[in-house]
């Protein structure tokens, strides 16, 4: 039985089909969902992608954090569904409260694009069964409020608890808290990242197709349950 995982749109997403590609590319089933609709058609993990979500007037993914389709991914997520945020999507997931912290304008005020490595600092997550502890990976980098910010007692949780999933590997370009890229949920079946892992999945179209990985180990993940 194929897997399916369902990528979410809303008003002002970019990158919706991008992730449905790689989703698409790991071997699983894309399954479109909406904003405005409280369904999440039987799916068997989400991925909530990067853009900007109703403009991001507010704060960035504040006004989405309360969707209806949020509504649902909330309560399967605390069920232990596997939830990915991508950009937008990670501001989205600390704005519902799945993830801690916030995201903030970049140190400099700039808009960051460009490609970055990441080290890969927790294998045991729901998306990052893949990767080896340690590996360096390629992947795209395009925010404007990608600064990762949280209290100094929840840094030091999530860093004692091993949930810093990815980290710039060189200096972080937006200034985040001990340059963290990526954290998770304390049960590893959350992750929330800056960089766009599904504008690497094909190194003839992307800088590497180091982030094809993730999209494998959630396959990995919902096959073996």
């Amino acid at each position: 039985m194929t897997a399916r995982i369902g990528v979410i749109t809303f008003p002002g997403t970019l990158d919706d089909i991008d992730a449905s590609r790689a989703v698409a590319r790991s071997g699983a089933e894309a399954v479109s969902l909406w904003h405005d609709d409280a369904d999440l058609k039987g799916v068997d993990a989400v991925v909530v992608p990067g853009g900007f979500s109703y403009g991001d007037y507010l704060r960035c993914g504040a006004i989405a954090s309360m969707a209806p389709v949020m509504g649902e991914v909330i309560t399967a997520a605390r069920g232990g569904m596997p939830v990915l945020g991508i950009c937008n999507g990670f501001q989205i997931l600390c704005e519902a409260g799945l993830l801690p912290g916030a995201l903030g304008r970049n140190r400099d005020m700039h808009f960051v694009c460009r490609d970055e490595w990441l080290r890969v600092e927790n294998t045991g997550t729901a998306w990052t069964s893949r990767f080896e502890e340690g590996a360096e990976i390629l992947i795209p980098l395009k925010s404007g409020e990608g600064r990762y910010m949280a209290t100094a007692e929840t840094i030091e949780q999530l860093e004692g608890e091993g949930r810093v999933v990815f980290r710039f590997a060189g200096d972080a370009p937006n200034g985040s808290t001990n340059g963290i890229a990526g954290i998770c949920s304390e049960n590893g079946r959350v992750v929330g990242l800056m960089p766009h892992p599904e504008h690497a999945i094909d190194a003839l179209t992307g800088p590497s197709d180091d982030g094809l990985g993730l999209f494998l180990s959630a396959l990995d993940s919902v096959v073996s349950v």
